[in-house]
């Protein structure tokens, strides 16, 4: 037999390894090289995230977590006596598991800390940011069980590296911990399908205690069971002819029945409202949170919307907008290699890993559920996200594989795609969360059109300038008020100050109340005033992330404008006006003078004036629906009708419940003797605010208009109920 022809060393070409999602198998030390590799990582994300989440603020959310934790602590000390937890009207607290208030809350009392002591929120922020790097670990682990030891590196390294998630893991108590349980429920699950119909002792308490945690945070845990079931039985379906088929479906049944039982139980027993009623309550909050039926307003492309007129595309611009290249390239990128994936014996984890990322986002824009502050709701999807992404860029390593040009190029890119976020969280290490991805526009060309530090965490950084300034310490002679519109963050920070008074404040309405200085982030601020006059000409110190303001602080020095509209109240206008004239002297960028002078005014019928002032606050802030009723005024006093019904439509197009605009739409319309279009509008007045007496004479009056007085006088008796209130 003829001997085969060797080839030399030097001309056998090396071996180009196939589109598979496990890693190339690695010599032993480089797999061990790699295995220091993340263990080093790993501990030095730690430790960062640790000590970043000493440095995060408090968050406006903090308000009924922190009592929700104290009413926890009391049910569970009391063995059941004290039932408070268990209806928390304030932010619907009870529909929450209470594995991290509780959690933290014995801590606190164990270590005599309350609300207002700074170690209080110390431990609170340091459990989030342990549970936020679980979330990160674990994430590495599904991305080493389908990429190999690098993948879990770049996995870890991605969701660090992802402002957005790291910020919300430094004190985001709600979404954070739900993410933790998810992916380790889910990783687990893996696991488990790995050695079903044999699963081992530590694979199912692990997924038990991802379950758990994940229901013990909010409701919507309850899906992971649903996964169980669905991939159980398509595991089983691959695996029915090992054994005989009655065996291993007992396997499944018995285990299934197993991890669920145990989760639930588990997840109960930090949850007072679950524990009374395990069937029916928690239900109850699962239909709740499946709706996230919260109707604020919020801003969105450079509008302010409420949350129920969002559009559909609401929710994936967020996403676009706030998530990093790497993550959003790998993600979409992934889908190329679909085809691969599936020919591989992981095909199976595979598709959960895209099932778990994608039917959560389905299920909420199927039931068309309120968004609001982003996508924070959905945070949890995005580690199955970033593993997705990871997958993508492990086979573009592989296809540039002994092409040393291909290969660099790619790590250059990938490089340099994860120093933008990296340099943003350096710079704004106190809230990375603000984040938006460059080619989006960066934080400074979304200012103004979505919303930045909606939770108010920078009201820390802006109290720490005022002791900086020693307009606040311990040896305060004289008393200083200071309002916010964000006041328990600032109670947190302010109540170890006997000097200090805080009280609550709306931006808009700043200056009806006396204070010496406001803290004021951008939340709620409307986009036009945001662009045009922000941050005001009183603000003496701005807390900026990469030159964009979060909170203003603003000195009252003269107090004019307080004081003209107590003098209003009192109608003083001669004194109101002159005191509102000082102000704008100086600071003609109010807003709120300008509509205290066009109420000065009006009350004298001095109508070019109304409109002049009306138009001059319209111009620093364009959505102030206020603004625009005096302007509907003066121009109807001035028989403009016609103008008058313009501006009044263009405050209900801003505000669809401002109801006096309404109201006077139907005034124009009756006059102009559309007495069907006057009717609906005094009726939409009614529908928002049944006891507004006007529009009840109003309705009386068309209905005598149309030949049906009697039909008036009967609708005014009907309404005399809310007249009373």
């Amino acid at each position: 037999m003829a001997k085969k022809k060797k080839r030399s060393v030097a001309t056998a070409k090396a071996p180009t390894p196939d589109l598979i999602i496990p890693q190339r198998t690695l010599p032993e030390e480089n797999a061990s090289l790699y295995d220091r590799i993340f263990k080093i990582t790993s501990i030095v994300i730690l430790v960062i995230t640790l000590l970043l989440a000493l440095q995060s603020g408090v968050n406006g959310d903090d308000k009924f977590q922190n009592d929700y934790s104290e009413k926890l602590v009391n049910f569970y000390t009391s063995f059941g006596q004290d039932k408070a937890a268990l209806d928390v009207p304030q932010g619907k607290m009870h529909y929450y598991g209470g594995f991290f208030d509780l959690t933290t809350g014995l801590v606190n009392r164990t270590l005599g800390f309350n609300q207002w002591d700074a170690g209080y929120h110390h431990v609170r922020h340091f459990f989030n940011a342990l549970l936020g790097f679980l979330a990160m670990f674990f994430t590495a682990l599904i991305a080493r069980e389908l990429a190999g030891r690098k993948a879990a590196i770049l996995a870890l390294l991605f969701l660090f590296l992802s402002p957005r998630f790291l910020g919300h893991s430094l004190m985001n108590p709600k979404d954070i911990p739900f993410a933790a349980g998810y992916i380790i429920a889910i990783y687990f699950l893996m696991q488990l399908m790995k050695n079903m119909p044999n699963p081992t002792r530590k694979n199912m308490l692990g997924f038990i205690l991802g379950t758990a945690l994940a229901i013990a945070t909010r409701a919507g845990g309850l899906m992971i069971f649903g996964f169980l079931g669905l991939f159980f039985l398509i595991d089983y379906w691959a695996k029915r002819k090992l054994k005989t088929e009655q065996n291993i479906l007992i396997s499944y049944l018995k285990n299934g029945a197993i991890l669920v039982g145990a989760s639930y139980v588990l997840a109960l027993l930090f949850w007072p409202f679950g524990l009374v009623n395990p069937i029916a309550h928690p239900m109850e909050a699962l239909g709740e949170f499946s709706k996230l039926g919260v109707r604020i307003r919020v801003l969105f492309a450079g509008e302010s919307i409420m949350t129920d007129s969002q559009p559909w595309y609401y929710l994936p611009m967020w996403m676009y907008r706030t998530i990093p290249l790497f993550v959003t390239v790998g993600f979409f990128g992934s889908f190329l290699f679909i085809k691969k994936y599936i020919s591989q014996d992981k095909s199976l984890f595979v598709s959960l890993l895209y099932f778990v990322a994608l039917f959560p986002l389905a299920f909420i824009a199927a039931k068309e559920s309120l968004l609001h502050d982003g996508w924070r709701h959905l945070i949890f999807v995005y580690p199955p996200m970033v593993v997705a992404a990871v997958l993508f860029w492990v086979n573009l390593d592989i296809l540039a594989y002994g092409k040393k040009s291909l290969q660099y190029g790619l790590y250059a890119i990938l490089v340099l795609s994860m120093l933008e976020p990296a340099l943003y969280i350096t710079r704004n290490s106190a809230y990375p969360y603000t984040y938006f991805q460059p080619f989006a526009g960066g934080i400074s060309g979304n200012y103004g059109a979505y919303e930045t530090d909606y939770w108010g965490v920078s009201v820390k950084q802006a109290v720490q300038w005022l002791e900086k300034e020693n307009i606040v310490s311990d040896n305060m002679t004289d008393t200083v008020t200071i309002a916010s519109s964000f006041q328990y963050p600032a109670d947190v920070y302010l109540k170890k100050y006997g000097k200090v008074k805080t009280k609550y404040t709306r931006f808009q309405g700043r200056y009806s109340t006396d204070w010496d200085y406001a803290i004021f982030p951008t939340r709620f601020i409307n986009a036009g005033q945001l662009l045009k006059s922000f941050p005001p000409s009183k603000t003496v110190h701005t807390v900026t992330a990469n030159g964009v303001p979060l909170s203003v602080i603003i000195n009252d020095k003269d107090k004019y404008t307080f004081r003209a509209e107590k003098a209003l109240q009192q109608r003083d206008t001669i004194y109101a006006i002159d005191q509102f004239q000082k102000e704008l002297t100086s600071n003609a960028d109010n807003e709120q003078a300008w509509l205290g002078m066009a109420d000065a005014y009006y009350g004298s019928k001095d109508y070019e004036k109304v409109l002049y002032s009306a138009e001059q606050a319209i111009s620093i802030a364009p959505e102030n629906v206020s603004a625009m009723y005096f302007k509907g005024l003066a121009l109807a006093g001035m028989e403009r009708s016609e103008e008058a019904r313009v501006i009044f439509e263009k405050a209900i197009a801003t505000d669809s419940e401002f109801y006096i605009a309404y109201f006077y739409l139907g005034v124009i319309a009756m006059e102009s003797g559309d007495l069907k279009t006057a009717l609906d509008y005094a009726k939409t007045t009614l529908e928002i605010k049944p006891s507004f007496r006007n529009g009840q004479l109003l309705v009386a009056e068309i209905y005598a208009l149309a030949g049906q007085k009697e039909k008036g006088e009967e609708f005014l008796k009907k309404m005399k109920r809310f007249n009373k209130k």
